[in-house]
């Protein structure tokens, strides 16, 4: 897959141990790379990253995104080929909460992050994820295009356009040759799936109250969102870092990576969907907790993507929501260790791509 282009190769991926960046992991290790990961400590109680037994199998240095010192050093011994730059805060509650501390870690992490890479001398692709929130959203029905207007009513949405500009500033002032150092910006819609544990998240909630037996309240049920099960960003990120170590003109570029418009839905359906999967769900609406601002609708346009990288996602709803639950009720039910269960839905999934006969997963330019 992507033309060998990772196999033997050393991959650095900061944030490593959260959700997003456990799966990457996996996939890169079943790709033939070497994974080193970059995170400040293991964010969850359980955690797929040690679940998976990732702990043992990645070489992960336990470094503060915030601390620039360390970021450079462990970027230096390193000398990555390729970097995934994933550790964030990423949830909306917590950045009203803490919002400095929002606007450090993804703001100026990010620039850790690119500040680190000038110091490099071989060739380093980085793919740098932000958000779908990073635009001013104004609740349109069509979906955001990748030159939209950046924005942001709460600090995280704030804070990942604070970063996009930071990007661009650092790409204009220090990277304009993209010789030896290439970079491209991710975007992503709302991810779920098995192994998200992170307080103040739909399916995480709903899955921890599903297993205590207690019911779960649901603050905002026609909030819409782009759902995708998170190997659907994932993809997109692979295919972008192969195409730009391969095609400097990418470099600078953002990609929008969500589902197809029909797999937008509001929140009450997915609740609805977990319920009939989680036997002895009960899910309960209670609008008096949505007491801070949350977009209301968000959506993608990923027609870039699907012209550049040929990409687009593989999965339709219901699929999406099965694989989620079936995640957590093998995990649950310890039928099958956690790491082979995770490399069978990876499997699964590709498997899929190749049947639809996605571009990018047989792609070999």
């Amino acid at each position: 897959m992507f033309n060998n282009r990772y196999s033997q190769k050393k991959v650095l991926i900061t944030g490593n141990t959260g959700f997003k960046g456990a799966w990457l992991s996996l996939w890169l290790k079943k790709l033939g790379a070497e994974v080193v990961g970059l995170s400040d400590t293991v964010p969850t109680t359980p955690s797929h990253f040690e679940a998976a037994g990732l702990d043992k199998l990645i070489d992960t240095r336990f470094v503060d995104i915030r601390n620039c010192v360390e970021v450079n050093k462990v970027v230096k011994e390193v000398d990555p080929d390729f970097i995934f730059h994933m550790a964030a805060q990423a949830l909306v509650k917590k950045s009203y909460e803490d919002p400095v501390g929002t606007f450090e870690i993804n703001a100026m992490g990010t620039a850790n992050i690119l500040q680190s890479v000038r110091q490099l001398t071989n060739k380093c692709n980085l793919i740098l994820i932000t958000s779908d929130k990073c635009y001013e959203n104004v609740e349109t029905y069509y979906g955001y295009r990748e030159d939209d207007q950046l924005g942001g009513a709460d600090p995280y949405s704030a804070s990942k356009a604070s970063a996009e500009i930071i990007i661009s500033s650092f790409t204009r002032s220090f990277f304009e040759d993209p010789t030896d150092i290439r970079l491209a910006i991710a975007r992503a819609g709302n991810v779920i799936g098995g192994g998200d544990w992170a307080t103040d998240r739909l399916v995480p909630d709903m899955v921890k109250s599903w297993n205590a037996n207690i019911q779960v309240d649901i603050r905002r049920p026609m909030a819409t969102r782009p759902w995708q099960l998170v190997l659907e960003p994932l993809s997109g990120y692979l295919a972008l870092g192969a195409k730009l170590d391969a095609d400097e003109k990418l470099h600078g570029e953002a990609f929008n990576f969500g589902p197809a418009a029909e797999v937008v839905f509001p929140v009450k359906d997915v609740a609805q969907a977990l319920e009939s999967q989680l036997v002895g769900l009960k899910v309960v609406v209670d609008e008096t907790q949505a007491y801070f601002h949350e977009a209301g609708l968000l959506k993608l346009c990923c027609d870039k993507a699907l012209s550049k990288l040929s990409w687009k996602s593989v999965l339709d709803f219901n699929e999406t929501l099965d694989f989620t639950a079936n995640w957590y009720k093998n995990f649950y039910s310890e039928d099958v260790l956690v790491k082979t269960f995770s490399d069978s839905q990876l499997d699964d999934y590709i498997n899929l791509a190749r049947d639809r006969k996605l571009g990018w997963v047989q792609d070999a330019n």
